[in-house]
């Protein structure tokens, strides 16, 4: 339950932070659909990868 939790956390902040990117820049024009998937699995990525990195964290100090 509280790795769900610090999923949505970090999912809500990840967002948040994306939305200063304009990813729009690195892809050719007309390409709109190749730039939003890859803004989802760039989003996917960082939202995984940060929850493990702080459950990990906080369960290797609390034990």
């Amino acid at each position: 339950m509280t790795k769900f939790i610090l999923y949505v956390l970090v999912s809500i902040i990840t967002f948040w932070a994306m939305d200063g990117i304009n990813i729009n820049e690195f892809f050719k024009k007309g390409q709109v659909i190749k730039a939003r998937v890859m803004y989802f699995l760039i989003l996917l990525s960082i939202i995984y990868l940060v929850t493990n990195f702080i459950y990990d964290f906080v369960y290797l100090k609390i034990f």
